[in-house]
Formats: structure tokens, C-alpha cells, sequence
């Protein structure tokens, strides 16, 4: 990586961010990181009314967004519906002028076997992930070719095809490749245009809603907050992009190679052992 790649006083003032599935989670903790730069952010996500177990919804995180200093717009998008989420695009680049930056961040999980996955599931999996990745990097095409440093990031792991991270979730790691296939194909497709796409993945589990929902809360201690993916998000948008493109970073190493140090601050108990998300060797 260049000096000129990492541009550490680049700022996100005034730049449009595309953000799938900001109205918790990481998401969230992405859309408030380039708010605190003064960035415009496209709220893209389904839940305009409070879910019953998940807090969150496309407008209080607008209004948190506000409040930090950025501008939102809270648009109700299901990623599963290509044309709304064509629509959106439109919307979005009318209402700040443009789109300089895609983060798919929305993403479906199961991590079930072969025998214990309806299909039903499945077809979520691919629309949620691989699907949604590939059309709203369609639909925010044309706008990103008039950015003058644009950014494609998925939310996807480096491509391991050691059997142990298929063997027991098929489904959802071919999904979860096949966001980081369109990373690899897309980066070659748009470098000519200046536009960088690359992929982050977390060294460690990541304390949300979700995965409390799932692992409950002892789990989560055991992992890092959102502001660790947000940090590193931020990193990779404030680099140039015609010098950093068709990567899989690790959040860790990501923020490591630009100099910071100091982690314990993400971690939700510092006096838990971290567990490494899926697809990181130990």
C-alpha cells in the first residue's frame, strides 16, 4: 500500500455513502462514523417501525446521523426487490447531488447443514448477500462514475475453500463468497473508471442485536463493538480509490497498517477472551 493510497487527511465532507442495512448494528455504527466527517448517507434499509427485539429503525438512526454532524435520508429498501432498490439510487443521488460510495452491509444468515436448510432460506441467503451486493452496485453505477474517489465495500470474507468453512453451513458461505467473487470481478471490471471495490471482514465476532439474539449476551462478550468495522470502513473511504482496490481486508490488520495500536477500546469486555469470526484461522 502507497503513501498516496492511505491520504490520512482525506475527509468525508459532503460525500454521499449508500449504506444497505444502516438502521442497526454495524450499519449503524458505520453510517455515525462518516456523519462525525459531515458525509450524507442513504439510509437504506427495511425497519421503519421498531422491531419488537431489535432496536433501530431508518429514522432514529437518521436522526442520529443528524446529530453527529451528517446528513441523512431514510429510505425504506428491501434489498430483495431490485427495482426499489434502483429506485433508491435515484432518489438518493437527486436528493445530495450524487453517490460517491456503496457499503453492502445488509446481509441474511443460517448457519445450517446440507439436510437443515429449507430452501426458503436459502433463497434469502442469496438475495440478501450475493443478489443484493450485485444490484446495488448496478443501480449505483452511474453515479459513482461521476465521483471523483468512489468505493464499492462489501461486507465479506477472504475466499478460503479449506472444506471446515463449508462443511457445515454450504449455503451461507457460498452466498458470503459469492459477495467477495463480486469484489474480485468487479475491482478489474471498474479500475479503468476509478472506482475501488473491496471487502471487509471482522478478526473477531461483533457484539449486535443479532448475534446477542442468537448467542446471547455472554457470546457478545467475547467479541468487539461495531465501531471497529465503522473505524476501518472509514479507512478504506478516505483512501484513494484509484490506489486500493480488489482487496479482502481484515478489519485488525486494515487499522494496524495505518497505525493504530490501541484495540482494548473496541473490545466489550476487556477481560473476555476474543473469538475470531468465521473464516479467520487462528
Amino acid at each position: 500500500m502507497t503513501v498516496r493510497a492511505m491520504m490520512r487527511g482525506m475527509s468525508l465532507s459532503n460525500k454521499t455513502i449508500f449504506i444497505s442495512g444502516a438502521s442497526r448494528g454495524i450499519g449503524r455504527a458505520i453510517a455515525l462514523r462518516c456523519a462525525q466527517d459531515g458525509a450524507n448517507i442513504i439510509i437504506a434499509a427495511k425497519t421503519s417501525e421498531p422491531h419488537p427485539k431489535l432496536p433501530g429503525t431508518i429514522h432514529t438512526v437518521a436522526a442520529e446521523i443528524e446529530e453527529a454532524g451528517g446528513k441523512a435520508l431514510p429510505l425504506i429498501v428491501d434489498v430483495r426487490d431490485a427495482d426499489r432498490i434502483q429506485a433508491a439510487a435515484a432518489q438518493g443521488a437527486e436528493h445530495f447531488g450524487g453517490i460517491d460510495a456503496l457499503v453492502n452491509n445488509a446481509g441474511a444468515i443460517s448457519l445450517t447443514g446440507t439436510a437443515h436448510t429449507p430452501m426458503k432460506r436459502l433463497d434469502l441467503m442469496f438475495s440478501v448477500n450475493v443478489r443484493a451486493a450485485f444490484a446495488c452496485a448496478q443501480a449505483c453505477l452511474p453515479y459513482l462514475a461521476e465521483s471523483d474517489n468512489a468505493h464499492i465495500i462489501n461486507m465479506s470474507p477472504p475466499i478460503d475453500l479449506d472444506p471446515r468453512w463449508l462443511q457445515n453451513h454450504v449455503a451461507y458461505t457460498i452466498s458470503k463468497y459469492g459477495m467477495t467473487m463480486c469484489t474480485i470481478g468487479m475491482a478489474a471490471e471498474l479500475k479503468s473508471k476509478g472506482i475501488a471495490v473491496n471487502s471487509l471482514w471482522p478478526q473477531t465476532i461483533i457484539d449486535t442485536a443479532a448475534l446477542r439474539l442468537v448467542g446471547g449476551l455472554q457470546m457478545a462478550r467475547n467479541g468487539r463493538t461495531p465501531e471497529i468495522m465503522a473505524d476501518a470502513i472509514h479507512a478504506i473511504l478516505t483512501s484513494d480509490s484509484r490506489e486500493i482496490t480488489g482487496n479482502c481486508f481484515i478489519d485488525e490488520t486494515l487499522l494496524r497498517s495505518r497505525g493504530v495500536t490501541e484495540f482494548e477500546k473496541y473490545a466489550v469486555d476487556p477481560t473476555q477472551t476474543l473469538i475470531n469470526d468465521l473464516y479467520i484461522s487462528e
